[in-house]
């Protein structure tokens, strides 16, 4: 399964990877300009959030696995396969990737075919869904993440996470998530975390979301 899941995420979500020997992390490109989702995340929290808190992960996470058994390893096999603050970063900047990649100016709405159908399958329908999944976001104590995952079957679950946690770890596939740590929202929203969740979803990528799935 964590075989199937690392292949996947490297095909499909434009992750920063390692390639070749004596290489080492990159921070992802990303898709849309810093001001491109300004109607729901300012180009100000863009440039802080991806340009110094993701920036400083990459750093970190370099200057940790130099000499480490990780040294050449790929973003998802360090997640798996480490501990401690190697994991914790490594961590932090593959969920900071796939955040980051879900989301373009011009889309929204709602999924569509497969993932669709799970979901109306799993929570009745898309809206009871979102409510739900707000709703977790919002009562995470402290900071994390919440995901939206399935498991081998592509049986979907929320799956919520504190500080670097991500649903690979428990042999789950991520699929959509939402930044819960402050510096994701607090210089647009304050502490207004509910109004932050509930905003995302004007943003979101189906077509990336449902090709995870």
């Amino acid at each position: 399964m964590k075989n199937i899941v690392i292949a996947l995420l490297c095909m499909l979500c434009g992750l920063a990877t390692m390639h070749g020997q004596n290489s080492k992390i990159e921070l992802m490109p990303l898709p849309y300009s810093t001001d491109a989702l300004a109607s729901v995340i300012s180009q100000h929290t863009i440039e802080f959030h991806y340009g110094k808190h993701l920036q400083n992960y990459v750093n970190t996470l370099n200057d940790l696995i130099k000499g480490t058994q990780f040294e050449n390893e790929d973003l998802q096999t360090i997640v798996l396969k480490s501990d401690g603050v190697i994991y914790n970063n490594a961590a932090q900047v593959l969920n900071h990737n796939l955040y980051f990649a879900q989301f373009s100016p011009t889309e929204g709405g709602k999924p569509a075919g497969r993932l669709a159908d799970a979901i109306n399958a799993t929570w009745g329908t898309f809206e009871q869904f979102q409510q739900i999944f707000e709703a977790a976001g919002v009562g995470l104590f402290g900071s994390g993440w919440v995901w939206l995952a399935a498991d081998k079957d592509g049986k979907l679950t929320i799956f919520r996470a504190a500080n670097a946690g991500n649903p690979m770890t428990e042999g789950l596939k991520p699929i959509l998530v939402f930044d819960v740590w402050e510096h994701a929202y607090y210089i647009d929203y304050q502490n207004r975390r509910a109004e932050y969740l509930h905003a995302l979803w004007s943003i979101l990528d189906w077509k990336v979301i449902e090709g995870r799935y």
